[in-house]
């Protein structure tokens, strides 16, 4: 497959305009770097000023590697751009990445797949604000977690411990994000799980578990080194190991996922796994999770890239 790419142009698509673009920055020039070293032909394409058509055609590109996160380059959008574009790219196709970025289908398809997610509430169309946190505090207990329907990267998530803390939080949320779900707080330990792989070559990597400086796994302790501890493998019983890494790669299939995912858990106080998200073009900074659980495989840092790569010729749903 390699030597069949060498000499075709490819563009590394990066930075864009969401809340991530500082990170997607990083993780596209990390990608990019190690494509010069294996001796691609590639691009770096910066998506922040709109001429990302006129620039891929000026370019005459064969093929993207997406190293976008969040809004216009995870949700399906630039994907849909590139599939009538007809030039491969990496990673998941149109819809599959539209669910996995929403996570309230996301959180419909696991339930109705009987895949452990923390239950959830959405405020109804003719419900005010006052009314949806007077019922959200009827239903689950303190503390909850008040998050934007469609980001990444925890941005805008808010761990809510007290009452006299819960307007305040959906409010600033909701100031922000135009949709936005309270989540009931499982205690537990934080897991993350790469998978990785087309058909029989899909895995699941060792698991990973997480201990952040802070109340939770939040943006500045994904994104800033010494802030997050990593026991890789993760320190839990070989059982629930297992289980982690069964329930990751359901969550993965369920969605339509292709070629990569980071799915991102709970491992409840009681032993069961859930899942809080999936994210279908994971970091590759040098703080990511992805980088750090392929390495613990033995899979060198160019050789994931190149795996990646290889996932722009897998059928895409």
């Amino acid at each position: 497959m390699k030597d069949k790419l060498i000499g075709k142009k490819i563009a590394v698509i990066m930075g864009g305009r969401s809340a991530e673009r500082e990170v997607s920055l990083r993780t596209g020039k990390n990608i990019y770097g190690s494509l010069i070293r294996q001796g691609f032909n590639a691009i770096a394409v910066d998506m922040v000023n709109g001429n990302i058509l006129s620039d891929l055609k000026k370019e005459k590109i064969d093929l993207v590697f997406i190293a976008l996160h969040g809004k216009y380059g995870e949700d399906g959008t630039v994907q849909g751009l590139l599939e009538t574009l007809d030039i491969p790219y990496t990673g998941s196709g149109v819809l599959s990445s539209a669910l996995a970025m929403n996570k309230i289908m996301a959180k419909k398809l696991f339930i109705s797949n009987h895949i452990p997610t923390p239950p959830y509430l959405i405020k109804e169309r003719d419900e005010s604000d006052e009314d949806f946190l007077k019922r959200c505090e009827e239903i689950f207990d303190f503390p909850m977690m008040v998050k934007p329907v469609a980001e990444g990267s925890s941005v805008g998530v808010h761990l809510v411990r007290r009452r006299d803390e819960l307007g305040k939080a959906y409010g600033e949320v909701s100031t922000h994000f135009r949709y936005v779900f309270i989540e009931n707080y499982i205690p537990g330990r934080e897991l993350t799980v790469g998978i990785l792989g087309v058909g029989e070559k899909q895995r699941a990597l060792p698991v990973i578990e997480l201990v952040p400086k802070k109340d939770f796994y939040d943006y500045e302790a994904k994104y800033t080194k010494g802030m997050t501890e990593f026991f890789i493998p993760a320190h839990i019983p070989p059982d629930l190991y297992r289980e982690s890494q069964r329930i990751a790669l359901a969550a993965h299939n369920t969605l339509g996922c292709q070629g990569v995912s980071r799915v991102d858990m709970i491992l409840s106080d009681e032993g069961t796994p859930y899942v809080l998200d999936v994210n279908t073009i994971p970091g590759m900074t040098e703080t990511s999770d992805l980088p750090l659980a392929a390495e613990a495989d033995g899979i060198s840092f160019d050789e994931l890239v190149s795996e990646l790569l290889f996932t722009a010729f897998a059928p895409k749903i």
